[in-house]
């Protein structure tokens, strides 16, 4: 597509009335294409490219590569809406060979059959396969919060990834080592030379800071207590992941501190195991200005795996209570000073390595082949603000790039945007100048324009500001799930309900900027 120019003032804003589902739907009279209404869309029963199952969602993915079937298993805590007391998140599972298309393989680990059994609940653990018994082992979390001792790390075991027994003769008990019963979770498995590693993350028995546990094995099947570090400061950091790219070790881990920017999915980075805990206990010693920030607050619990040539990552993206009610307006959910609510889609990136060491989250390379269907690109209204472009589909592939014409010029991309109602759900690039060490940096927010405004729970996330100004983007949806790409060193994932079936816009603040090579395909 040519090339468009904005010089931006303000942007104006629009206030009627939404129309309902079925205004254009089946009625051939409407001309669905030219109309630019607001539209009542709905979430399809389930996900194909973002995972989400038909019933329930997706909760902490735990992901592995089977070299025997050649493809990634990525175990997940099943969530429903009518959890019992005690007994919740069965393990299932999907695989994929890409990262873009996904089959479901069902219920792997169940819950406990009483309420009283340790495992009554199942959290998050690992998967490993050891080629001396040939068996695949899953530990995980057994978590009751009726017991005296909430949590506790169990396994279960399977010859061939279909059959799983529970073994009920280990536990590992974090009061064995002095360690919390409260919090003991999240056991993470990687090799280090021939000796097998248990992280876990837990507290002293004590009280005080939190800390992770090292457990090693020679087998995988008896484990000895090697001692803790520490984590950042008070923070709990869980669902570890440890692993060696290259010269580098890495440990991804997921802030849980509630009601807080900082809950997100982040990295530490050094060059051996043992320098690798020394970033906490001698610490933070952040690996870049984004403090090693991976992507925004709504993508959750990731966890890699690597085929021995590429690693990804998966994690969830959040749902919003309300989401079946048009009329809640539940883009704001996150937005009125509460969390994110727990589960949601399965989305996936490539963890890309660049030559510092550094770690940038970039687009799977199948997802550009699936979005393989080119749509027209139709301009449905334009100003000096904001070009609108016709309605899109369920699943989407936009790309486009925008040079500004100065450091400071604002830009940004608007979804669920209609020419008689004044909200609109945006993406903007803005300037962090309040924090003067990221003067080279821009910032993703999210907005309610013609509403609230900046949705402070969803928050915001750096971008590397080009030094010709010109960003690449690309962005891709599943429904009400988005993740954009900027310049293949930033990732924003983000939840939108209402994409599908409504116009979108790409807008300017306060300067001019230059759109070209806009194109968009669909399946």
């Amino acid at each position: 597509m040519k090339s468009m120019i904005f010089s931006a003032l303000m942007l104006s804003a629009f206030a009627l009335t939404a129309c309902s589902d079925d205004n254009f739907a089946g009625d051939p009279s409407k001309d669905w294409a030219g109309t630019t209404t607001a539209f009542a869309s709905t979430d399809e029963a389930g996900f194909s490219t973002y995972f989400t199952p038909a019933i329930g969602r997706v909760g902490d993915p735990m992901p592995f590569y089977d070299q025997k079937a050649g493809n990634f298993k990525i175990m997940y805590l099943q969530e429903y809406d009518n959890n019992s007391s005690y007994r919740f998140h069965p393990i299932w599972a999907v695989e994929t060979s890409d990262g873009a298309n996904y089959k479901s393989l069902g219920e792997w680990v169940s819950t406990g059959a009483f309420d009283n059994e340790q495992d009554a609940a199942l959290g998050t653990g690992c998967c490993f396969y050891n080629e001396k018994d040939q068996l695949y082992y899953i530990y995980y979390t057994g978590h009751n919060g009726s017991l005296a001792i909430k949590e506790a790390v169990m396994r279960a075991t399977s010859p061939d990834l279909k059959t799983w027994t529970k073994d009920n003769s280990w536990t590992l008990y974090g009061k064995d080592s002095n360690l919390s019963g409260d919090d003991f979770r999240d056991p993470q498995i990687f090799k280090e030379g021939n000796k097998y590693h248990m992280v876990i993350a837990t507290k002293p028995a004590t009280g005080g800071d939190p800390c992770f546990a090292d457990y090693t094995s020679d087998d995988m099947k008896n484990w000895k207590f090697d001692g803790t570090f520490k984590m950042i400061w008070d923070r709990f950091l869980e669902c570890p992941d440890i692993f060696q790219m290259g010269n580098y070790w890495y440990l991804v881990y997921s802030e849980s501190t509630r009601t807080s920017w900082s809950r997100k999915v982040k990295y530490m980075v050094a060059d051996s195991w043992e320098n690798l805990k020394k970033c906490f206990n001698d610490g933070p010693k952040w690996p870049d200005v984004r403090e090693g920030v991976l992507d925004t607050r709504a993508f959750y619990a990731g966890k890699t795996a690597s085929n021995g040539t590429d690693r990804y990552i998966w994690g969830w993206c959040p749902f919003r209570v309300g989401a079946d009610n048009y009329a809640k307006n539940v883009n704001v959910g996150a937005g009125d000073g509460n969390e994110p609510a727990w589960s949601g889609a399965l989305v996936c990136h490539k963890l890309q390595q660049n030559q510092d060491g550094t770690l940038t989250c970039v687009a799977v390379p199948a997802m550009a082949a699936k979005y393989s269907q080119k749509k027209e690109v139709k301009v449905m209204e334009q100003t000096k603000d904001y070009t609108l472009y016709s309605r899109l589909g369920k699943h989407n592939h936009i790309s486009f790039t925008v040079k500004t014409a100065g450091n400071d010029d604002k830009f940004g991309v608007s979804f669920v945007r209609s020419t008689d109602n004044e909200k609109r759900y945006t993406l903007k690039f803005n300037n962090p100048h309040w924090e003067a060490d990221k003067k080279d940096l821009r910032r993703i927010e999210f907005e309610e324009e013609g509403g609230m405004g900046f949705i402070d729970a969803a928050d915001g996330y750096f971008v590397p500001r080009p030094a010709d100004n010109t960003y690449k983007i690309d962005i891709y949806t599943d429904n009400s799930v988005l993740v954009m790409y900027v310049n293949n060193n930033t990732c924003y994932t983000g939840r939108i309900y209402g994409i599908e079936k409504n116009c979108w816009s790409i807008n300017s603040y306060g300067g001019s900027i230059t759109v070209s090579d806009l194109m968009i395909s669909e399946y």
